[in-house]
């Protein structure tokens, strides 16, 4: 006997109407992982775009530069650099390891580390092209999950990493003694028993503070 085909029609995959990449980063200037990401990004969307467009997909990069911690904490910011497609990290788990184009950014004690990326039994020091891809393909035609949510980035408003915290602390530093001494600048910058720590030269010489 003949067993009949089920009339139940297959479910279908959902298929997203847009995808939204975010990479944020604490520097896209200078960072070699950072920009090395950026243009793995660029890489896996060119890669995809034909299947994309096949199917009525619009993608929208948008770049974020990290610079403080209320930042950091707004975005659910824990380490850099992050891609999120469709608002999820596409790292399966979190990896660092000390970052010397970052460290020199901020001239913190300790340095800063940024992330790694462990693709297929490697270790990448960018965002692996074969990695977005396959999270590019998930969010527009697989079936959205937030179960890694959680294992890689935080809550908003939740306490923002120690690695983070030298490197803000750091770049805000740099900051504050390069416009101190701008010889431009008069009598709007530290006191002068700041002077020392501030510009880096002994109070009563000229810094082009008060």
């Amino acid at each position: 006997m003949t067993t009949p085909a089920s009339t139940t029609p297959l479910a279908e995959p959902a298929i997203a109407r847009s995808l939204n990449v975010e990479l944020l980063a604490l520097d896209l200037n200078t960072c070699t992982r950072c920009t090395g990401s950026r243009a793995s990004i660029d890489a896996a969307l060119a890669l995809v775009k034909p299947v994309l467009d096949a199917a009525g997909i619009k993608s929208r990069v948008h770049l974020r530069v990290i610079e403080t911690e209320e930042q950091a904490r707004q975005y659910r910011f824990v380490a850099s650099p992050t891609i999120r497609v469709n608002g999820l990290d596409i790292a399966p788990a979190l990896h660092e390891s000390h970052c010397d184009s970052c460290t020199e950014l901020c001239g913190c004690a300790g340095g800063t580390s940024c992330r790694e990326w462990h693709y297929r039994g490697e270790t990448h020091d960018k965002a692996p092209t074969g990695l977005i891809v396959e999270a590019l393909m998930r969010a527009a035609f697989g079936e959205r999950t937030t179960e890694r949510l959680s294992a890689v980035q935080g809550d908003a408003g939740s306490e923002v990493p120690d690695n983070l915290k030298r490197f803000f602390a750091g770049t805000a530093h740099t900051a504050k003694a390069a416009a101190c001494c701008e010889p431009a600048v008069q009598e709007t910058c530290c006191d002068p028993v700041e002077k020392a720590s501030c510009c880096g030269t002994a109070v009563g010489e000229e810094c082009g503070c008060q």
